[in-house]
């Protein structure tokens, strides 16, 4: 069942954090996005590293990042020692850029209704 189709004034009206998209908003899901875009193919010891998280937390997190098709992971070898690597899809690509665009607009509004 779907829920009812919103006219294009309707989505306009609403508030910026209606569109967060809960998939890439998590905060270590945020970090693997954007550290995959800066690095455009990173090694998951970089990215465990620099987000602070055990194997473990990280292979979830890819795994749902991965689900969604925001993500590829490659496994492979640099010589004898098993790698993996994250590269982003250009569906990630645009997510990250939309969820960027939703947080600016939230930034926006906070820094308008400051000087109340």
């Amino acid at each position: 069942m779907t829920g009812p189709t919103n006219t294009p004034d309707e989505t306009e009206d609403r508030h910026p954090v209606t569109g967060l998209d809960d998939v890439v908003h998590q905060r270590v899901r945020l970090g693997i996005l954007t550290v995959a875009h800066e690095a455009r193919r990173v090694e998951f010891g970089f990215l465990r590293t620099q987000l602070a998280l055990t194997a473990g937390n990280l292979s979830q997190h890819l795994a749902v990042l991965e689900t969604a098709g925001l993500v590829e992971v490659e496994k492979g070898y640099a010589g004898r020692r098993g790698r993996t690597w994250i590269t982003l899809t250009p569906a990630g690509d645009v997510a990250l850029a939309e969820e960027i665009a939703r947080l600016k607009q939230l930034i926006a509004r906070v820094e308008t209704t400051n000087g109340r």
